[in-house]
C-alpha cells in the first residue's frame, strides 16, 4: 500500500468516525488549491452567504520552491487543514495566519508553524477563514464565526484526532492575532445560528498565543488596513463598533492565558498593541506573558535567522503552555 493510499484511508476513516466533511488530498487540491487533509467547517453554505461568486486564488510570493509563501484569497469554503505529528502527545494548536483580513498567509504563518508544532508532537490545524471584504453579510462577524466553529469542531472530534479536548491552544499572527484574541475574549458571543451538535460545545481556547497581533481598532496606532477590511467603508468613524472589536476592551475573568510576542522594530503593527493587551490581562488578573524583542520586524513567523532575538519565541511559547498544563511538561 502506498503512502498516499494510507493517508487517504486515514482521512476517510477519520471522517467516518467523527461525521466530518473531510476531503482526501486529491479532492482538497481540486476544490481548495491545498493538497492536504482538509475538513469543511460548515455543513452546507457558511453563514451570511455572499451574493457574489467567490473564486479561490492562491498567489505564490516566493521564488524558492523549497520555501513556498502562498497567499490565499477567495475563500468561499472555509476549512481546517490538518497536519498530524508522527507521535501525537495529546495537544493541539489551531493556527490563524494573518494577512490584514485581506488574504491568508498560508505558509509563513500556517504550514511553517505546523512543522515545528508537529516536531513537538502537537497536532496542528490551519484555519483558512473567510475574508470579510469578499461580499459576506455581516462582514465584521465572518472571521469570528469561522474561528468559533473551528474550535467547536476540533473539540467535538478530539478523540478521532488523539487529542485532549482541554488541551487546545490557538496561535494567531498579525490580523490572525486579532482573530485569535477575539476568539479568546468573545468565545461565548453568539455570532451565528447553531447548525449541529458541535455548536453546543464551548469555543473557548485553553490558551492563546498572539504573535505581533493587531489588538486595538480604535487607537491612533491601529493597523488601518485590518480595521477597514474587517469593518468596511467608513470604519474609522464607527467608534462603538471599533471599541466592541478591540480585543483589549473585551478581556474578562473567562479569558484564557495569553502569550504575547512583538518586535521593537515592527513598522506595521507597533508593540503598543501587545502592551495594551498585557495591561488589560493584568487588570483582569488573568495569566499573561509578554515578550518584546529587539529585532524581528513584522511577519517573521518562524523563518528568522537564529541571530535575531525574536527567533526564540517558539521555545518560550512551549514553556508557557506547559506551565499552564496545555502541553506536556
Amino acid at each position: 500500500m502506498t503512502m498516499l493510499d494510507r493517508r487517504t484511508l486515514l482521512t476517510v476513516a477519520t471522517a467516518a468516525a467523527a461525521g466530518a466533511a473531510a476531503l482526501t488530498p486529491e479532492m482538497a487540491a481540486a476544490q481548495t488549491g491545498i493538497a492536504d487533509e482538509v475538513i469543511d467547517l460548515w455543513p452546507g453554505d457558511p453563514p451570511g452567504r455572499a451574493p457574489v461568486r467567490i473564486t479561490r486564488k492562491v498567489d505564490e510570493k516566493s521564488s524558492d520552491p523549497a520555501k513556498p509563501d502562498r497567499w490565499v484569497t477567495g475563500i468561499a469554503r472555509p476549512v481546517l487543514v490538518v497536519r498530524r505529528p508522527a507521535r501525537p502527545n495529546g495537544s493541539a494548536v489551531l493556527l490563524m495566519p494573518g494577512g490584514g483580513y485581506g488574504f491568508v498567509s498560508y505558509d509563513n504563518e500556517g504550514t511553517s508553524q505546523a512543522a515545528w508544532l508537529n516536531a513537538r508532537g502537537i497536532t496542528a490545524f490551519i484555519l483558512l477563514y473567510r475574508l470579510p471584504g469578499e461580499g459576506w453579510q455581516r462582514r465584521q462577524d465572518v472571521p469570528l464565526q469561522d474561528a468559533q466553529r473551528a474550535m467547536r469542531l476540533i473539540r467535538e472530534r478530539a478523540t478521532s484526532f488523539a487529542i485532549r479536548p482541554n488541551a487546545i491552544s490557538v496561535i494567531g499572527f498579525s490580523a490572525g492575532g486579532h482573530l485569535a484574541g477575539s476568539l479568546a475574549t468573545r468565545h461565548a458571543e453568539k455570532v451565528y445560528e447553531p447548525r449541529d451538535a458541535a455548536d453546543r460545545l464551548s469555543a473557548r481556547p485553553d490558551l492563546v498565543g498572539l504573535i505581533y497581533p493587531v489588538i486595538t481598532l480604535e487607537a491612533h496606532f491601529t493597523h488601518g488596513g485590518s480595521r477597514d477590511n474587517l469593518i468596511g467603508p467608513g470604519a474609522s468613524a464607527m467608534g462603538a463598533e471599533l471599541r466592541a472589536r478591540s480585543v483589549d476592551q473585551r478581556v474578562d475573568a473567562q479569558t484564557p492565558p495569553v502569550f504575547l510576542v512583538h518586535a521593537v522594530d515592527d513598522g506595521l503593527v507597533p508593540p503598543a498593541h501587545s502592551i495594551l493587551m498585557f495591561q488589560a490581562m493584568q487588570a483582569a488578573r488573568r495569566p499573561v506573558a509578554l515578550h518584546i524583542f529587539e529585532d524581528g520586524g513584522h511577519g517573521f513567523g518562524v523563518r528568522l535567522p537564529r541571530a535575531m532575538s525574536a527567533s526564540a519565541w517558539p521555545g518560550l511559547f512551549v514553556t508557557f503552555a506547559a506551565r499552564h498544563g496545555v502541553l506536556p511538561a
